[in-house]
């Protein structure tokens, strides 16, 4: 069986990130993608990028709809080895946080949460009032990594997409899966 990573787009700002991923999840040998894009997430990606929610859809091995509860990866039972949720809304950062599963991104978190597999936040929001600070200690007590996009500067980014890269690259460290894009320190800055 090959490995199986599930990708959810919620509708918080900052769509490249779920988008990259799946470019990225692509280039990586015997990997599976399952693809969750949430109401909100269509929106921001028609607001945000020149992509159409059917290309999105083509980076995935397997698209699934927000409102299908009973999809595979809405069960434990079907085997996956973590998910990424980028960017992660402070709607759905709620809802992993309280077990809220009224759509498949929140369903698929609390699964991936309940067997105790790799679950990556990609937290878009700032500044944060105590409210969300109390969610994401939630959703940190449950089991998941909440990685805000911070950008990294060790690796002397030109442009925005080398910012994105890295920051994907490195959430996808978090779920085992190393992708070439990610400019690792080495102890001193790279050359120009």
């Amino acid at each position: 069986m090959s490995r199986r990573i599930v990708v959810g787009i919620s509708g918080a700002s900052g769509a490249i990130y779920g988008i990259r991923a799946l470019e990225m999840l692509r280039n990586v040998d015997d990997l599976e993608t399952h693809l969750v894009i949430s109401a909100g997430a269509r929106t921001t990606i028609a607001m945000e990028t020149e992509r159409t929610i059917a290309e999105v859809n083509e980076l995935a091995d397997e698209v699934h709809k927000e409102s299908n509860l009973a999809a595979s990866i809405s069960s434990g039972s079907f085997r996956t080895d973590g998910m990424l949720i980028a960017p992660c809304s402070i709607k759905t950062l709620s809802a992993v946080a309280n077990s809220f599963a009224d759509n498949l991104v929140a369903r698929a978190a609390d699964v991936t949460l309940k067997e105790r597999r790799p679950l990556v936040l990609l937290f878009r929001e700032t500044p944060l009032h105590l409210g969300q600070i109390r969610l994401m200690m939630q959703a940190a007590e449950a089991g998941a990594t909440l990685m805000p996009p911070v950008p990294a500067f060790y690796h002397r980014p030109r442009t925005i997409d080398d910012i994105v890269d890295q920051t994907v690259g490195r959430a996808l460290d978090q779920l085992g899966i190393e992708v070439p894009e990610v400019r690792r320190w080495s102890g001193r800055p790279p050359k120009p």
